[in-house]
């Protein structure tokens, strides 16, 4: 029913995205790069940070405070804060909302993050 493609990745391994949908319409945007924890990860600049992070095989990217349980993408609209990372610098970031932008940095954020 759905038709997947898959990008290779040199530093990841394979990238899982639909190509055709039977009902959908989806509008690719602009081949974008940035890196997630020093790994270059390849996005739509129409993609969130999360859910190009999700299509590139990472599943757990936050943990959570208290046990450090790994935490994946939950909401992706912005309410249960399991996406919070760091972007360009800034914690505290939540990827679900945030556009990909070519060779931004994104770091996986530990604890509460700090306040600038």
């Amino acid at each position: 029913m759905y038709t997947y493609y898959i990008i290779k990745n040199s530093e990841r391994g394979i990238n899982l995205r639909i190509e055709a949908h039977p009902i959908l319409d989806f509008k690719r945007g602009n081949p974008v790069s940035f890196t997630f924890d020093g790994v270059r990860v390849e996005a739509c600049d129409n993609m969130t940070i999360a859910v190009a992070l999700h299509a590139a095989g990472f599943k757990g990217i936050s943990e959570s405070m208290l046990k450090k349980r790994p935490r994946g993408l939950f909401c992706a609209i912005g309410n249960c804060s399991s996406c919070m990372m760091v972007v360009d610098g800034v914690p505290n970031v939540r990827t679900c909302l945030e556009l990909c932008k070519d060779g931004m940095v994104v770091e996986t954020q530990r604890g509460k993050g700090a306040l600038i």
